[in-house]
Parts: C-alpha cells; sequence; structure tokens
C-alpha cells in the first residue's frame, strides 16, 4: 500500500512538472553475471549474443546460431567472449 502511495505521489510529482518516469518491474531486472562460461552454459546451453552476432570459426568447424539473443545479458557477461565474435561462451 506504501509503494503505491509512494508512487503516485512520484508520477504526479513528475507530471507537474514535466518530466516523466519509467517504472522499472520485475521484469526489466538487471541481467544476471555469471562466474564464468560453465555457469552461464548451464543456464543458457549455446552462450548469449547481442543481437546480430555471427560465430567467428575457422575451416569447417559449423557456427553457433542457436544463442540466447540478448544485449544486456552480453553486455553483463562481455568478459567472457575470449573471440570477441559478440557471443559469450558459445557452445555447439
Amino acid at each position: 500500500m506504501l509503494n503505491k502511495l509512494v508512487r503516485g505521489l512520484l508520477i504526479g510529482t513528475l507530471a507537474f512538472s514535466g518530466a516523466t518516469a519509467v517504472v522499472s518491474g520485475p521484469a526489466q531486472a538487471a541481467a544476471k553475471t555469471y562466474k564464468n562460461c560453465t555457469a552461464l552454459n548451464k543456464v543458457y546451453k549455446h552462450g548469449v549474443g547481442k543481437k546480430g552476432a555471427k560465430d567467428k570459426v575457422r575451416g569447417k568447424t559449423k557456427k553457433v546460431t542457436n544463442f540466447k539473443v540478448s544485449n544486456a545479458l552480453y553486455k553483463a557477461n562481455k568478459k567472457s567472449d575470449r573471440d570477441k565474435d559478440g557471443i559469450a561462451c558459445e557452445k555447439r
């Protein structure tokens, strides 16, 4: 109840001042940072990548294409992208 009151006051104050507010909920929670690729691959079997990323491979190795696409998740785990191709912890 108090949360609704505070949110209402905040929105009312911002509306009066002409500003806009974005109230984030659980769906917009921060992306999780994983300790290493083993931990990330337990949740995202084929890794995570930013939108438009393409797996960098050599020779006849097949590219990983079924990774989880999420800019926020990739950014949180960018340290695990060893080949700097936009996909962290890619795995076939």
